[in-house]
């Protein structure tokens, strides 16, 4: 009982700040961007929520179970990722203003500003569904309700959050959920720590980070498709476009940085006691080892990291939003976004309805988002010379390269699979840099 109240006072109090935040929005400025006033707690805060969100959280702690150590290259790759952008940090800030398709305007003209507009909303789609199919595990891991009725649930609370509070209602509530997350992930490593039998934990060493289930080659192509999304992320972006600065946005990268490696540790380590086979073995874990109030707030911690993804939602909205318009500096792009908001929540949630699995459906939407756009995207960022005519062949060839080869990595032949992603980036860097004409060059 303790735990349903917990959890009714945590959705209760999330809308409640969604509902406040509505009152502060005064231009669209605020709703997309938080009026590009956030300081360094709150752009930390929120960009670890949003990287943590259940899928992260969930999905390293299965892949702990399934592969031991190596699981904690998930994190640790983010880690990477995040670390890769700090040089581009200032360019960003400097182009940019809301959205990722419009720096890719900027660079390359209106049709791969089009294509990416298209792209990346139906890929974030997928993203926010595995927000939603991670918060509809942890309520049904409860006991109480279903798995198919958790998925509606939360995908409402999602798409209102979303809806009425802006950017605005994420970065209020970003600090604290991350806190809460935080504090609830130390005490349940301290628990497990000094209070379980560790003669089955694997004892860490570096010769551990590789294993039969997850080999070097298995690294690079995690760090090309979801290292990769770090630097060239929408939502990343986002965060980048509320800091107030410069300075603020490269420091909040960097604490976030560290502390995802800190994070991947605990994760990893609390995998090994997540005691079923399924992705809420860690919620039984928590339930039959700490008190009733004490699992409440971690299941709450966890919850609170799936909310504040709602910034995944709100950027899709916001590209569709500004290819519908043409400009998101205006009321009537405004209320386009927030029906788009709709309209992609409701069909993430029908995605959750169907299909249940965490690390595979984001692996799969990052893979065709980082084959498609990050060669294209580093390249405008740094300024290099390249094919302009080709850019949305790039965009569309890679993109559709490198799903073909997740799909034969997971399918078929692993082996095959990982050539044809490595491939994609390559193709790509040749379709782009070779030859380069002068009268088509940026």
């Amino acid at each position: 009982m303790q735990v349903k109240i917990i959890i009714a006072i945590y959705f209760l109090a999330v809308l409640v700040v969604g509902v406040y935040s509505y009152f502060k929005i005064k231009t669209p400025n605020d709703y997309y961007i938080s009026g590009k006033r956030a300081g360094l707690i709150s752009v930390t805060g929120s960009m670890l929520a949003t990287i943590l969100g259940g899928s992260a959280i969930l999905g390293t702690v299965e892949l702990s179970r399934n592969q031991g150590w190596p699981a904690i290259w998930f994190l640790c790759s983010a880690a990477f990722g995040l670390f890769m952008l700090i040089p581009l940090i200032k360019n960003i800030n400097r182009i940019g203003h809301f959205t990722m398709p419009e720096l890719l305007g900027t660079f390359y003209g209106r049709k791969a500003k089009l294509i990416a507009s298209v792209i990346i909303p139906v890929a974030w789609v997928g993203i926010v569904a595995v927000q939603i199919i991670a918060a509809a595990k942890i309520l049904a891991g409860l006991g109480f309700i279903g798995y198919n009725h958790s998925a509606i649930l939360a995908g409402l609370v999602f798409i209102i959050f979303t809806l009425v509070g802006g950017q605005i209602g994420i970065l209020r509530t970003d600090t604290l959920q991350s806190a809460i997350l935080l504090a609830g992930l130390f005490v349940v490593f301290l628990f497990s720590f000094f209070n379980r039998d560790l003669k089955s934990v694997e004892t860490f060493h570096f010769d551990a980070l590789f294993n039969n289930s997850f080999k070097p080659v298995d690294l690079i192509i995690l760090v090309l498709t979801y290292s990769t999304t770090f630097v060239i992320g929408p939502d990343i972006y986002s965060r980048v476009f509320c800091a107030r600065n410069e300075k603020v946005a490269s420091n909040s990268i960097i604490i976030t940085a560290f502390l995802l490696i800190a994070i991947a540790f605990a994760l990893t380590w609390l995998g090994f006691f997540s005691e079923t086979n399924e992705n809420n073995g860690i919620i039984s874990f928590t339930a039959l080892n700490l008190p009733a109030w004490i699992h409440g707030l971690f299941i709450a911690a966890l919850l609170s990291a799936i909310i504040s993804s709602g910034t995944t939602l709100l950027n899709a909205a916001m590209i569709l939003s500004e290819l519908s318009t043409g400009n998101l500096a205006n009321k009537k792009a405004l209320k386009i976004t927030q029906m788009y908001i709709i309209i992609i929540g409701v069909a993430s949630i029908v995605i959750a309805l169907f299909i249940t699995s965490i690390i595979q459906t984001l692996l799969f939407a990052l893979t065709v988002f980082s084959g498609a756009f990050f060669v294209p995207t580093l390249a405008g960022l740094l300024n290099l010379k390249v094919n302009k005519q080709r850019v949305v062949s790039v965009i569309i060839t890679g993109g559709l390269v490198a799903l073909t080869g997740k799909i034969i990595q997971n399918f078929n032949n692993p082996t095959i699979g990982n050539i044809i992603i490595i491939s994609s980036y390559l193709l790509s860097a040749v379709l782009l840099f070779f030859p380069v004409s002068k009268n088509k060059i940026i």
